[in-house]
């Protein structure tokens, strides 16, 4: 298995990734990340029309960043990511690989197949378009999954996401302290050791991200850190909900109200999303009739940063470590910090020998 700061020279460790987070991580995020030594990834939204505009912003901040920009005159490798969602219509996911061939990103992130042979079929695609350069990220969020994704796509990295993770993931789960290592041993069984896994879902400090490499993971995803980001394309009052929020095990849940709420409603069965509880969680357990509470929800996206919080009605999508997000801080900054206490952390509990 090739190391993954050898496959992405920018990159220091321990390896940070910065979730493709639908529409909040974006280009200027992305590469604030990569420039830091992690590896930034664009989330596309529901519409892949602009895919090829987000990766040509990326483009053109890489100029910004000395190492990153000589990596790209030298490679032709765009020093970030993307994910899409595999559900995406058939004519937009061509349309992303159309931009796979223009841009060469690092790699391209897939999630949320309504089948996991539809992987397979992309990652030939991504493979073939990126010409090699593009390596296949895919997340995953059982054993039986990585395990079939692993012997029929053969990505570069699984994802695997505990079910502690914010946003979209499986309805049903382990937290990634089970998970991964069964998953690491899974694969081991197989003879499958030549694909590096990324851990993922409640991960928040450089604690989280020591605690997974220990595990066996080769680095951590964070998604719900970097929305306290000051690149992250969120409202103020969306931010400010999730540097509030605290004591995640209670006060956030996985449901598919939010989904409906919003008109996400493409997923496939079997997932769902976890968000901070607020007024319209609590309206829809009391009974409150879908059309009224999405008549409710529509109003309050008028109101701006006053939707959201414990009385508003706008989604906050966070996972469980969300009481440990504290500040807003610049992304390349949060991910010199993960670094640092994630190798203190791992110092402290190293006996001297």
């Amino acid at each position: 298995m090739v190391p993954l700061a050898e496959q992405y020279p920018w990159t220091t460790l321990p390896f940070i990734v910065g979730a493709p987070m639908r529409q909040l991580a974006m280009a200027r995020l992305a590469v604030e990340v990569s420039a830091a030594g992690g590896f930034g990834f664009i989330g596309a939204g529901e519409s892949l029309d602009e895919v090829d505009s987000y990766l040509e912003q990326a483009a053109s901040l890489v100029k910004g960043h000395e190492l990153l920009q000589t990596y790209y005159e030298k490679s032709g490798v765009l020093p970030v990511g993307f994910g899409f969602f595999d559900w995406a219509p058939a004519e937009d996911l061509e349309k992303c690989m159309v931009a796979v061939k223009k841009w060469k990103p690092a790699a391209v992130w897939q999630f949320g197949a309504y089948k996991n042979q539809d992987y397979a079929v992309w990652a030939e695609k991504i493979r073939k378009m990126g010409e090699g350069k593009t390596q296949v990220w895919i997340q995953v969020g059982s054993v039986a999954d990585a395990l079939e994704v692993a012997k029929t796509a053969r990505p570069d990295v699984l994802v695997v996401q505990g079910t502690d993770a914010g946003g979209h993931g499986l309805e049903t789960g382990a937290g990634i302290i089970s998970l991964l290592p069964e998953v690491a041993d899974a694969l081991d069984a197989t003879g499958i050791t030549d694909i590096n896994l990324i851990a993922a879902g409640g991960i928040m400090d450089g604690r989280g991200v020591a605690a997974t490499l220990v595990l066996g993971a080769n680095g951590a995803c964070l998604g719900t850190r970097f929305l306290a980001s000051e690149e992250a394309n969120i409202g103020n009052g969306y931010r400010q909900e999730v540097i509030r929020a605290s004591d995640g095990g209670m006060n956030t849940a996985r449901t598919k109200i939010y989904d409906k709420l919003r008109g996400t409603t493409l997923w496939p069965v079997g997932y769902n999303a976890r968000g901070v509880l607020n007024q319209s969680f609590h309206d829809h357990n009391a009974g409150l009739a879908l059309e009224e509470n999405r008549k409710l929800y529509d109003e309050a996206m008028k109101q701006g940063d006053a939707g959201w919080g414990v009385n508003g009605r706008i989604t906050t999508y966070a996972g469980t470590g969300v009481g440990l997000v504290k500040s807003v801080m610049k992304g390349g900054d949060i991910v010199k910090e993960l670094q640092q206490q994630a190798l203190r952390r791992l110092e402290a509990v190293t006996p001297k020998l």
